[in-house]
């Protein structure tokens, strides 16, 4: 089990670590009250493994009571309980920057300066600060940067596998896809649906691959999809996207676009890409 304590610096980014946290398996708990957190504990040992990953927020939102946060971690110290600290941090011009941005307060600026505040907070959080097993400086940092460190810091299942894509065949006819990230079109290509032998089989059969994959546009468009996509899916890793959903149509999501799907998903496959597929129009094939 991994158990995961998140505090911090007012302004320097635990609401995106929790998003981050989340989105990678995690069981997250937002400002809870540092008195709770041995509770917490005992829940997760008790769970048989099916709260194998929590994480939860203490900070100073819960005013005077953060001051139990040193005892609550005695008594998981004492209880044998493993956890992690992530102490996330930001230089005071970033922090006082980044309240200006988002025109939000800061928890301790109802009577005093920003800048006081921060000071307060800092004097605060000092003690919590030396116990932290990590400690990220997001200053300088981008979203992107910091969903990398948390990856690489609690995320052992998805180190090394990189982004997920999804291939999704649909039929023009139907409607775009709202998730797709990028659209091709394949119905440009020789069409199999005037072709009587062959209207009532779909772009997973034989029949239907032969067909389309036997004209020189059809082999020149796939190459180049590949190629492109070869290109593209590096990049929209390193700006740190999680999931990609590729949209394939032809007229009615039955041959082209299936049969174009197919070959990009074994093509993608043989990457070792997590990828997975789906024809959206499959439940009207036999209509």
């Amino acid at each position: 089990m991994r158990f995961v304590i998140i505090t911090g610096m007012s302004g320097a980014g635990k609401s995106n670590a929790v998003r981050i946290l989340e989105d990678i398996g995690y069981f997250v708990v937002d400002n809870m009250l540092p008195s709770m957190v041995p509770s917490l504990a005992k829940i997760a040992v008790g769970s048989q493994g099916k709260m194998d990953k929590i994480a939860l927020v203490c900070d100073i939102r819960s005013g005077d009571n953060f001051y139990q946060l040193s005892k609550a971690l005695d008594n998981l110290t004492e209880e044998s309980y493993q956890f992690e600290i992530l102490f996330l941090d930001a230089k005071d011009d970033y922090l006082i920057n980044r309240y200006k941005e988002t025109r939000r307060s800061h928890p301790f600026s109802a009577d005093c300066l920003l800048s006081d505040a921060i000071r307060q907070e800092r004097e605060m959080l000092n003690a919590i600060k030396q116990k932290a097993t990590y400690t990220i400086d997001t200053s300088k940092k981008t979203l992107t940067q910091v969903r990398k460190k948390l990856e690489q810091l609690f995320s052992e299942d998805k180190i090394g596998k990189g982004m997920v894509i999804n291939i999704v065949s649909f039929g023009f006819k139907y409607g775009l896809p709202l998730d797709c990230d990028l659209v091709f079109d394949a119905r440009f290509l020789p069409n199999p649906f005037y072709i009587p032998k062959l209207k009532t089989h779909n772009g997973t059969e034989k029949p239907i691959k032969d067909y389309v994959m036997g004209y020189e546009q059809s082999v020149e468009f796939e190459k180049k999809l590949k190629e492109m996509l070869d290109y593209l899916l590096p990049f929209y890793e390193l700006e740190g996207k999680s999931q990609l959903v590729i949209g394939i149509g032809c007229t009615g999501g039955h041959h082209r676009s299936v049969c174009l799907a197919e070959n990009l998903f074994r093509h993608l496959k043989k990457k070792n890409r997590q990828v997975f597929i789906t024809h959206r129009e499959q439940v009207r094939w036999t209509k």
